[in-house]
């Protein structure tokens, strides 16, 4: 179990350091932005401009970022570890 437990928290380490890399973090930001603005446009544009917003409306509004970063940077990781771990159905088969 232990082992377990510092393997997750290397592996978490690890991600962070990644994702914190400035040039990793100018791309996910600038992507939560354009991906961001469009979906709060999209989806709360009209109560803002209404002045209906609540603070819930700004919640969603924050959300409308977060996820794109999130998804962003999954794809940085997920693109991390399979050039690292190669899928071995990718490898030439060995010779026999």
């Amino acid at each position: 179990m232990r082992i377990g437990h510092s393997r997750t928290i290397a592996t978490i380490e690890e991600a962070l350091r990644i994702c914190m890399r400035r040039e990793h973090l100018r791309r996910t930001v600038r992507i939560a932005l354009v991906v961001g603005v469009i979906l709060t446009l999209i989806n709360q544009a009209d109560v803002v401009i209404r002045g209906d917003a609540t603070a819930i409306t700004w919640v969603k509004a924050a959300g409308n970022f977060l996820v794109p970063f999130i998804v962003s940077n999954l794809g940085l990781l997920a693109g991390k570890r399979a050039e690292r771990d190669p899928d071995p159905r990718d490898r030439p088969p060995a010779p026999t």
